[in-house]
């Protein structure tokens, strides 16, 4: 059963220096809440897999947490360049960044076979790809059964898997409602799992049951965190904030500037900043 907790403790006691973590989610529901808790309790040398970084993974290369990525793109959504990530690999600045790259497919196949407790995942993919000549865990295997030449790539076993929800009940059974990406397999794949919901309710009463990505055994570690994955949006609660993903392109885009927004909007914030952010946005769009 899930413990319910704060957002502090449960990154506290489940996320360490040096461990590999997911943040996942896909395009709504990004535990961008969690990332900043990790960055303001100083927690360092991470190895971060994510099948799409965004933001959240700039934010937390750009404080010098992460020694390596492994992803399967990487972009500011409909803005442009991860300027701090780029600034990392061209520049090490804050410090060098390892990179691991991969198809959509292989990820989404990895954490499956993750969740699966198999060494490795078996697909077709690569054909006529240069990618694995950069990364040397793209490999080849022939099926016994058919001789056909097949893609191999190891499987993923976070440490820790971090995601947004809407809604959990006080047993830790967890929901989503809209969009769903790769947070079911990731959770399963990973050895602990810490979630962070909009809110917190007794039962799921109207809802059908399948909308529960997550039954509460999977989960370690459950805090209410209203507005947790703004700016990006959690269908049913808010909106997209479209201008924060424009206004971090010009943030991100200085040293100085970036460290300044870091400062003032994640080392001096708490968790209670989400939901100012979500009430300011509801009141701008009323």
């Amino acid at each position: 059963m899930a413990a319910i907790t704060t957002l502090k403790d449960a990154i506290q006691e489940n996320v360490k220096s040096g461990d590999t973590v997911a943040f996942e989610g896909f395009t709504h529901l990004i535990p961008f809440a969690a990332a900043h808790e990790v960055i303001r309790q100083g927690i360092t040398d991470l190895t971060l897999i994510r099948m799409t970084p965004d933001v959240i993974y700039d934010q937390l290369i750009g404080m010098g947490r992460v020694k390596k990525v492994v992803f399967s793109y990487a972009g500011n959504p409909g803005v442009g360049l991860l300027r701090r990530m780029r600034d990392a690999v061209e520049n090490q600045w804050p410090r060098a960044l390892e990179m691991e790259e991969h198809s959509h497919s292989a990820m989404a196949q990895a954490y499956e076979a993750g969740a699966s407790g198999l060494p490795c995942a078996v697909f077709r993919g690569y054909l006529g790809a240069d990618l694995k000549r950069v990364n040397p865990n793209i490999k080849s295997v022939t099926c016994p059964f058919t001789g056909e030449i097949l893609a191999a790539v190891p499987s993923l076993r976070p440490d820790v898997t971090v995601i947004h929800a809407q809604k959990a009940n006080r047993k830790g059974d967890v929901l989503i409602e809209g969009i769903i990406g790769v947070q079911k397999e990731a959770a399963l794949a990973a050895r602990r799992v810490v979630v962070t919901v909009e809110e917190i309710v007794d039962d799921f009463g109207g809802l059908h049951p399948n909308l529960c990505i997550l039954p509460n055994w999977t989960v370690t570690a459950l805090a209410q965190v209203p507005g947790g994955a703004t700016p990006s949006y959690a269908h049913g609660y808010y909106d997209r904030d479209n201008s924060a993903y424009l206004e971090w392109d010009k943030v991100s885009a200085d040293r100085d500037l970036f460290t300044t927004w870091m400062q003032e909007n994640v080392l001096d914030a708490t968790p209670d900043a989400f939901a100012d952010r979500i009430a300011r946005l509801k009141e701008t769009a009323a």
